[in-house]
């Protein structure tokens, strides 16, 4: 995301308060969804030399249905300038996802679990990235899998980005869905892959060093992958620190080969 649409979208958090209705978080993932299906009506909203009070009333006419929370976070996005079409898009879809995530503190744990189910089962993947099939029968098959098993909210986020992947797979837009929900709830999301599963002890640790470095709580997501041998590979955000012993090897193969 741009400097541009990073500013724009900082600004219209500050709309996202504990006041915001239950609703809002679904609100705001429908009005992405809507948005993004009409590419006159996201150039519209994002459009910087259009008058902030015009978009504002636009909002209005067209989500005059949705909570006073949800217009208000709305209202405050489309005042802000962002970097092209797509990343106002993804910027109201990100505020609903940090919307959800103010009444949920398991929502990300969630998310990543969901995201595991569809990464380990190959038909699945395919079924949910396959361009021919029709996007209601995605919406159909991935709620047999969630409905009664997770929340209310982490069931709406699957279905909403099923339902509009835009080109996304969709185990890595969850588990981008839950790096935000974890930051908005004040903390940071660590994916933590070792060859052999980790202690309670081994992980409090691990977490009590990575909150320092990161300056804030970190809720650590451990995969097991025996083919890194040994060693350890942590992912926060971007930053990856891989000290495996895979990549240790992998290193040196290039080293000779060179």
């Amino acid at each position: 995301m741009g400097s541009a649409s990073r500013e724009a979208l900082a600004q219209a958090q500050t709309a996202i308060t504990g006041r915001l209705a239950q609703a809002a978080g679904a609100e705001l993932l429908q009005a992405a969804s809507r948005i993004a299906e009409s590419p006159a009506l996201a150039a519209a909203f994002s459009d910087v030399s259009a008058p902030a009070e015009a978009k504002t009333q636009l909002i209005e006419r067209l989500f005059g249905g949705f909570s006073a929370g949800a217009r208000s976070v709305l209202s405050a996005a489309v005042q802000g300038h962002w970097s092209n079409v797509d990343e106002f898009v993804d910027g109201v879809e990100e505020l609903g996802l940090r919307a959800e995530a103010a009444s949920n503190a398991a929502l990300s744990d969630e998310l990543l679990a969901v995201a595991d189910v569809i990464s380990g089962n190959h038909d699945l993947q395919l079924s949910l990235a396959s361009k021919l099939a029709d996007p209601a029968g995605k919406v159909v098959l991935i709620s047999r899998l969630v409905d009664g098993k997770v929340s209310a909210s982490a069931a709406r986020i699957v279905t909403h980005l099923v339902a509009s992947a835009r080109g996304r797979k969709i185990d890595s837009a969850l588990r981008q869905a839950a790096r935000t929900v974890a930051d908005q709830n004040g903390s940071e999301l660590a994916t933590v892959t070792v060859a052999a599963p980790l202690s309670a002890d081994q992980q409090a640790r691990l977490a009590r060093a990575l909150e320092i470095s990161a300056g804030r709580p970190v809720a650590l997501k451990v995969v097991v992958d025996p083919s890194l041998v040994g060693g350890i590979r942590v992912q926060i955000a971007d930053d990856i620190i891989d000290g495996s012993v895979r990549a240790r090897l992998d290193d040196l193969r290039v080293k000779l080969a060179a």
